[in-house]
């Protein structure tokens, strides 16, 4: 797309935004990947990509928060589900396996979020809000500001997508040595093992085509065309 073409997308962009409507038919994303091939673009189109982006993303969000409280949140959450699972090591029988699985929830789910924005940070990305997208898919999620986002290298952006996942399979596998020490029994730690290959599998067939694979390997597209 010339710049020109850009711009009449992101016009047609806002116009369906304050009529009420969605981006669809507007050709906005078109717009931004055509940005981020050229990112000589992003100093014109940054900001206004930015304010189509989060004015979008507040009508399609299911529950939106504020950073400082999402981010808080998760924190604790993570604190939380360590000290379930370190609970685990003083008790027994089911309540042992009940603390410790709680406690890998809690990680599973707190951690992933967190990742994106740790990474995202040092890589120079912002964020703007904490949410939950949908009822179909309740995992927190934290929201780049779109500005900040075109500004950073493709390459540090696709990391920044890959920090959630890789973290989710990373837990499993890093508790079997807790599972272990907290003289669980035997089947726990299959368990484990089963949660981490399950979701290694899951992603070879099926986030690549959607979720954070999806976007890695989007941005580091743009990386290798740079």
């Amino acid at each position: 797309m010339t710049p020109s073409e850009i711009g009449a997308a992101l016009d047609a962009a806002e116009e369906s935004l304050a009529r009420g409507g969605t981006l669809a038919g507007t050709r906005f994303w078109r717009a931004v990947a055509a940005v981020k091939a050229e990112p000589g673009l992003v100093d014109r189109f940054a900001q206004r990509i930015a304010r189509i982006d989060a004015t979008a993303f507040r009508r399609w969000a299911l529950l939106v928060v504020p950073l400082w409280i999402g981010t808080l949140t998760m924190v604790l959450a993570t604190v939380l589900g360590l000290l379930l699972v370190a609970l685990a090591y003083g008790v027994e029988g089911v309540t042992a396996i009940v603390l410790f699985f709680v406690g890998f929830g809690v990680l599973l789910v707190a951690t992933h979020g967190l990742a994106h924005l740790v990474v995202g940070r040092l890589a120079g990305i912002r964020f703007t809000h904490w949410f939950i997208g949908t009822i179909t898919r309740p995992q927190p999620g934290v929201k780049v500001d779109y500005a900040s986002y075109l500004a950073t290298p493709a390459r540090a952006r696709a990391w920044m997508h890959a920090a959630g996942a890789l973290t989710t399979k990373v837990i499993p596998f890093a508790l079997i040595g807790a599972a272990v020490a907290a003289d669980l029994p035997g089947w726990t730690v299959w368990v484990l093992v089963a949660v981490g290959v399950i979701s290694v599998i899951t992603d070879v067939v099926w986030s690549t085509k959607s979720s954070d694979w999806k976007k890695f390997r989007r941005e580091r597209s743009f990386a290798q065309t740079s």
